[in-house]
């Protein structure tokens, strides 16, 4: 131990040129995890903080079920006789605005029976239970963007007005902040034609996107599929439904996936070449009695000392860029995403120096005694 650290200090540059690599790995390798976890966030966080346990949607929805799927009344009533559950009726659907102070945003506008278990909880204002038919609760991110409690937001080319009643926790669904309006009125949002008379309500049909199952159902999902025409998901399963979930999950991963395969190699060409130069160093101490065993500590621990340290370093540089970023773009680093990620940044990197032990056993003691003489 005394002898790898004195090598350390010894060639501190060398070693810290390999750090420097290490911690720029680490830091990205944590970025870009950040960033997977911040996207996925900015997808689906409305869809996960929903207290359902399954949805239903209509046996033609095959992709993008929320934009593709429609149910109507005699279907829920089917189900909820049939369930032994909870139910309650969701439509999504994704939408444009203006408040009467101008500001312009758009919104993913959730429509639940007002006082059903899909009612959002509060942090300012109220909730929808009470409120009239033209009430909006919004997300914090609407706030952000210059929506207040108290605006009036009137939906594009429908004329919809809607008053803002409460606000809600930062929910997003496909990259667009989320609001919540009583059923009838998304009713009247997702199946109004533009430009047609505000008092046109007849002809606006009785359905929505889903039913959400707030347990699952007494009777397997697959009997009252067939039953009631239906397809029957877990909430996990419907994060894919959500716009972009899918391919931006598999395109972040792939980053990682790769970091993770470049890490080793480089860690592992570096120490390769340490281990070629410091042969005669390594034959001086096995002609002086050192073990394979004592070798092999020695090399492990540098090895050990330059990852871990790289990683936490780099791992404190993923973390600052996660506070300057702040929410400025979809950032998530939470601590227990960011120690598995440097975790196995650090197991890696280690890994890559497996590659070099068996040169480091080979050390021949012959070489100094004049063999290659």
């Amino acid at each position: 131990m005394f002898l790898a650290l004195l090598e350390l200090r010894a060639a501190r540059g060398r070693f810290l040129l390999m750090g420097s690599v290490v911690v720029l790995v680490a830091a990205l390798v944590g970025i870009v995890s950040g960033f997977t976890t911040g996207l996925g966030d900015d997808t689906i966080s409305a869809l996960r903080r929903l207290p359902a346990a399954q949805f239903v949607f209509s046996s033609d929805a095959r992709s993008d079920q929320f934009a593709r799927s429609l149910l109507d009344e005699s279907t829920a009533d089917a189900w909820r006789k049939d369930a032994g559950t909870g139910t309650a009726p969701l439509g999504v659907s994704i939408t444009r605005g203006t408040t009467d102070r101008g500001a312009e945003v758009d919104l993913a506008a959730f429509g639940i029976e007002p006082g059903s278990f899909l009612a959002p909880s509060v942090t300012r204002g109220e909730g929808l239970a009470g409120a009239g038919a033209d009430s909006i609760v919004i997300s914090a991110k609407l706030a952000d963007e210059g929506v207040r409690v108290g605006d009036t937001l009137v939906i594009d080319r429908l004329g919809i007005e809607l008053r803002v009643v409460g606000l809600t926790e930062r929910l997003s669904y496909g990259h667009v902040p989320a609001a919540y309006v009583p059923l009838k009125t998304w009713q009247r949002i997702r199946f109004s034609t533009p430009g047609a008379p505000a008092s046109a309500t007849a002809a606006i049909p009785g359905q929505f996107s889903a039913l959400a199952l707030s347990t699952a159902p007494g009777t397997p999902a697959t009997t009252l599929d067939e039953r009631h025409s239906t397809t029957t998901l877990t909430k996990e399963k419907t994060y894919e439904a959500a716009p972009g979930y899918t391919g931006e999950r598999v395109t972040m991963t792939s980053i990682q996936v790769f970091l993770y395969l470049i890490a080793p190699l480089v860690v592992g060409a570096f120490f390769a070449v340490w281990t070629v130069q410091s042969q005669p160093e390594l034959a001086l101490l096995r002609a002086l009695g050192a073990s394979r065993r004592k070798l092999l500590a020695h090399t492990v621990l540098q090895a050990g000392l330059v990852v871990v340290l790289g990683t936490a370093a780099g791992a404190a540089l993923a973390a600052a860029v996660g506070l300057l970023v702040g929410e400025k773009v979809p950032f998530s680093l939470p601590a227990a995403t960011l120690a598995t990620t440097m975790c196995t940044v650090a197991a890696v990197g280690l890994a890559g120096t497996a590659l070099t032990l068996r040169r480091v056993t080979r050390a021949d003691p012959l070489t100094m005694l004049g063999a290659n003489r």
